[in-house]
């Protein structure tokens, strides 16, 4: 196996370079951030920018944790991967990575500064400090569950392969983790409460809500649910397809973090009149 180590300090464009770094060098694996990725994929690992502290951050992204750590040597040994380019702030931390990982040293080290120039350097610094954005080498929905709730953007990179066209080189997705967040934002609490009631009218049973709140907190949202139910069906299995139904909905089209979804049958449908 050939092991090869991006390495510049933090916020420099790293993980934006190592795809394409990757695929003209033939890399197969890259290591980045506690994640092995491979053809725009992660196969194993958990990103350490969905740490909520900057020291958890690190902890993650050096396989400090047991789990995390056998998880990916598994998959390593399973995938046969045959060359790996693990991304670091120092040749310290690359090093130590690839013996955690349990796979050889180092053989070659390659700087940021030499495949990426000052401008580009600077603008992925700024961008990083006044944004917060980082950046994942894996399309959206490949990364999208480990960040419900945060800004996530596909960025399409394009690569010049003559003069007369650009062609697609693989999409990177951007996120904003929790210790860096300095902005955020909001989807209404009536678009949630359209989408969830609409997700919900194929329901046998479900006549409609009567009180939809939504309880921000860090880490996600909390739903409280009242609805109307028909008696002429099972009510309880109402109440289980209604809830079951706006977790798969609101998922899908936020992907925000739902912690609880409490739904209760306010009132119920008898012969077509609604009583309390």
């Amino acid at each position: 196996m050939k092991v090869y180590a991006l390495v510049g300090p933090s916020g420099t464009g790293k993980s934006h370079k190592s795809t394409l770094l990757a695929s003209d060098m033939g890399i197969t694996h890259i290591i980045d951030d506690g994640l092995l990725i491979s053809e725009n994929r992660v196969i194993a690992g958990t990103s350490a920018k969905k740490e909520a502290t900057k020291i958890a951050s690190i902890k993650r992204a050096i396989f400090d944790d047991n789990e995390h750590r056998k998880e990916v040597v598994k998959a390593i040994k399973s995938s046969k991967a045959d060359s790996i380019l693990i991304l670091g702030t120092s040749d310290k931390m690359v090093n130590e990575i690839a013996q955690r990982l349990e796979i050889p040293s180092v053989q070659k080290i390659i700087r940021i500064t030499d495949i990426s120039d000052e401008e580009e350097i600077a603008i992925a610094t700024k961008s990083r400090q006044e944004k917060g954005k980082h950046v994942i080498p894996v399309p959206t929905f490949e990364i999208k569950k480990d960040f419900a709730g945060y800004l996530l953007d596909p960025l399409y990179i394009f690569r010049r392969r003559d003069k007369s066209k650009y062609e697609p080189d693989g999409t990177k997705t951007i996120v904003r983790p929790t210790f860096s967040y300095l902005g955020g934002y909001t989807i209404s609490n009536n678009t949630l409460f359209q989408i969830a009631n609409y997700g919900c009218t194929a329901i046998n049973g479900f006549e409609g809500m009567t009180r939809f709140r939504v309880i921000n907190r860090p880490e996600g949202i909390a739903l409280e649910i009242n609805i109307t139910a028909n008696i002429d069906y099972d009510i309880l299995e109402t109440l289980k397809m209604v809830q079951q139904k706006i977790y798969n909905v609101l998922d899908h089209a936020t992907a925000l973090n739902m912690l609880r979804i409490d739904v209760t049958v306010k009132n119920v449908m008898i012969n077509g009149e609604v009583f309390p």
